[in-house]
């Protein structure tokens, strides 16, 4: 096989595993938010969640190429990685929401504390989530984030 060959399969693998891992993840922490903390119906669930997995596909793959380059900086102990992962996760993300709910209509006070609850939940989740990302991305048989680093131009072989 072609170099070029193995590399478009590396960039396809790399982009269904970080698609896959940010859905399945933030899927379940969306359902459990929506329905047991902001008391959404079933139905108004599972239309945010079609609609979360839809915004999702087009950022899974850069945010784990944000998430490689910042890990990066993460020492080898478990504080640091944390850390950074929180870091990443709360850098890219945040902004992209605070977007999406300004333009469906939050403004003001509402706005303000639906970014800061995002923040405050993409800080927690961020190791959990870089832990995930991962594991899914050892099934793809890819190397972990910010370990050996994945760009657009790592090998995966």
């Amino acid at each position: 096989m072609s170099k070029s060959f193995d590399d478009r399969r590396g960039l396809v693998r790399a982009f269904i595993a970080d698609t896959t891992a940010l859905v399945l993840f933030f899927t379940m922490v969306g359902i459990v938010n929506e329905r047991f903390i902001a008391g959404m119906s079933w139905e108004e669930v599972l239309r945010a969640r079609l609609l979360g997995a839809m915004l999702m596909v087009p950022v899974a793959r850069p945010y784990g190429i944000w998430r490689d380059w910042v890990m990066r900086q993460a020492q080898s102990n478990h504080l640091s990685r944390m850390f950074w992962d929180s870091v990443a996760l709360v850098s890219f993300q945040v902004p992209i929401y605070a977007a999406i709910i300004a333009v469906s209509g939050a403004s003001g006070r509402g706005l303000w504390f639906g970014i800061i609850g995002a923040a405050f939940i993409m800080l927690v989740s961020g190791r959990p989530y870089g832990t995930f990302l991962n594991w899914i991305r050892k099934l793809y048989g890819l190397p972990p984030g910010g370990e050996k680093p994945m760009s657009l131009k790592a090998e995966y072989e």
